[in-house]
């Protein structure tokens, strides 16, 4: 996407800051969550029961979601150009983009429906998204270098054109299955080996690499592991309030469940995410604990 981003950056008037592109993008997916939340809160729109979603709206949020990609490639472009890119803007973009690891995938459980993927198993796939944003993070906390994997730009690119393909032809287009498969599990089980394949080895790998050829921050094992401390609380403490919940909490309030857990999920990533950039010693990171 680089040589189209480059394109497209060389339209965008220097006297815009970088930072008005990022938040720019980021409101279009708070706008397409409100939008979708509107006409579907309890996500069962997917189902013949109730008034289906209009078209026009999956369209919208198709074009939102891609203009916010397109604004989220240009940013740092736009700062290189104008000589303003530095840590805060950094901090400022991946911040507001560990909050959008929530509210993307909420548009594809809109689109199956908590009839065909339940709102407990929605919450688990929640988790492998923060574990897939969180962990390139840590990976530069400790070799001074973020890997991006073309993963990222595969999501965007699928969640896009699912959400066109859903205003052209309705969700009903995604109850067929597929050589007796739905597509909402396919979805959830491409989402795990995707990340189980291509994102966690290698992240492992060049970390391991920065250590055995002494090129990354070599920091001591307590160190190293300390930023997965937070994480491991919230996914721990999370977890057990979705399956000890007398009440259900997950089935009764699940969109709001998935925006709290994105919110602290989210105060979670934005200390962290400065932290390659600034070095700072490990110590720091137990504010983000408690």
């Amino acid at each position: 996407m680089h040589p189209f981003w480059n394109k497209i950056v060389l339209f965008c008037p220097r006297w815009i800051a970088p930072n008005l592109l990022t938040f720019t993008g980021f409101l279009l997916t708070v706008v397409n969550f409100f939008l979708i939340a509107y006409y579907d809160y309890d996500f069962r729109a997917a189902s013949k029961t109730p008034i289906p979603i209009p078209d026009w709206v999956w369209i919208l949020a198709a074009i939102n979601l891609f203009v916010a990609y397109t604004l989220d490639g240009i940013d740092g472009k736009q700062a290189r150009r104008t000589g303003t890119s530095g840590p805060l803007g950094e901090l400022f973009d991946h911040g507001l983009d560990s909050y959008s690891a929530v509210l993307i995938p909420i548009y594809m459980f809109t689109i199956f429906g908590a009839a065909d993927l339940p709102p407990v198993r929605m919450y688990f796939i929640t988790l492998n998204v923060f574990l897939n944003f969180y962990l390139p993070h840590v990976e530069k906390y400790l070799t001074g270098v973020m890997f991006l994997p073309w993963g990222y730009d595969f999501v965007m690119w699928g969640v896009s054109i699912t959400l066109a393909i859903t205003g052209i032809f309705g969700a009903d287009f995604w109850q067929i299955p597929v050589f007796g498969v739905k597509p909402c599990y396919m979805f959830e089980m491409t989402l795990y080996v995707s990340a189980v394949i291509t994102s966690h080895p290698i992240i492992i790998y060049n970390v391991y690499k920065s250590y055995r050829e002494k090129t990354g921050k070599m920091r001591s094992f307590s160190e190293a592991i300390r930023p997965l401390v937070p994480l491991s609380s919230l996914f721990i403490l999370c977890t057990a309030w979705v399956l000890c919940s007398r009440n259900g909490i997950i089935d009764m309030e699940p969109r709001l469940y998935f925006i709290m857990c994105g919110t602290l999920f989210s105060n979670i990533c934005i200390p962290t995410t400065p932290l390659p950039q600034t070095t700072p010693p490990a110590d720091d990171m137990e504010d983000i604990e408690l």
